[in-house]
């Protein structure tokens, strides 16, 4: 296994051993797996891809930019600043944001510098010459690093995760194969956060609820024929029951996140709202963890993950 590597650019999207880019397939079903399907709806729910072709001058999804090589570094103004890495950020007018430049949602942008292979993520971000720049919170990552965020802290993202590498990415479903788990939503979330999550975002103590953190795996009896599901579907699917989804923010039940580009098209994107959330359970990842402040994960096929992993 070689891990993700971000299109167009010769940066990991994390080690190979990270959690995002290891298999769940042999991970026992979390205890807490029915109740959270339940409070997440999976019984009437279909999911549904948070990207696609849409969208007009914004198409719709989370954009992502290549930095180029004379960009400007600058400060921004932090509503969260005590949870955000000061920076600088290479963020300037040119930066695409979440939704487009007048957009009200989320705003994300998200930076990598191929030179560095750093990541930088932004929430909320509004651009304003002179130094005026602000953003709700934002998190730097170096992307061949397993470091995780100082606990409690959040991101550009409520888990306090990086939102890049979970993106499905237009290159990655053409070239036939996804190799990191999946971002995804849900609607209402436990004041709780589980590895590799570092913050949360919840509204209920109740432990009925999922977490921040928690991972969800495809059941790999699960089918769509080809003239429902075409190559790229199955990539999708392929990647879901192999890597599984990672709960990252809170949003609509099981929207899954994806990057911008103008290359999806109607059918890629609408063959997968036939996958039913009932067909996911909750996996147990910790035995995967091998420090509480590290991504990197035992890996199957090595004797640590057996000792850990096998009876857990």
């Amino acid at each position: 296994m070689d891990g993700q590597i971000l299109p167009r650019t010769h940066c990991p999207a994390f080690p190979a051993d990270n959690v995002w880019n290891t298999p769940v397939t042999g991970l026992p079903v979390d205890s807490h797996s029915a109740a959270w399907l339940a409070h997440m709806a999976a019984g009437s729910t279909y999911l549904h891809p948070d990207y696609g072709p849409g969208g007009g001058s914004s198409p719709y999804g989370i954009p992502w930019q290549i930095t180029a090589q004379n960009t400007k570094f600058t400060a921004i103004h932090f509503l969260y600043a005590d949870e955000s890495d000061r920076g600088p950020y290479p963020f300037s007018a040119q930066t695409p944001i979440e939704g487009g430049a007048s957009a009200s949602g989320d705003r994300h942008a998200l930076m990598v510098d191929p030179k560095t292979c750093v990541l930088y993520e932004l929430y909320d971000a509004r651009y304003k010459p002179g130094g005026k720049s602000t953003a709700g919170s934002g998190a730097i990552w170096n992307l061949r690093s397993n470091h995780l965020r100082p606990a409690g802290w959040t991101s550009a993202d409520a888990a306090g995760l990086p939102i890049l590498p979970g993106l499905v990415n237009y290159d990655e479903v053409r070239s036939g194969h996804i190799d990191h788990a999946i971002r995804f939503t849900a609607d209402t979330t436990s004041t709780h956060f589980i590895w590799p999550a570092r913050h949360e975002a919840g509204s209920t103590g109740n432990l009925a609820y999922p977490p921040m953190g928690a991972r969800f795996r495809l059941r790999s009896g699960f089918h769509l024929p080809a003239s429902q599901c075409a190559q790229a579907c199955q990539v999708v699917i392929q990647a879901m029951k192999t890597y599984g989804l990672i709960l990252a923010d809170n949003g609509s039940n099981w929207f899954f996140g994806g990057a911008t580009d103008r290359r999806w098209t109607y059918t890629m994107v609408d063959q997968l709202k036939a996958i039913p959330a009932r067909e996911f359970q909750a996996v147990d990842e910790s035995c995967l963890m091998i420090n509480a402040n590290s991504g990197q994960a035992r890996q199957p096929g090595t004797a640590a993950y057996d000792r850990a992993c096998r009876h857990s």
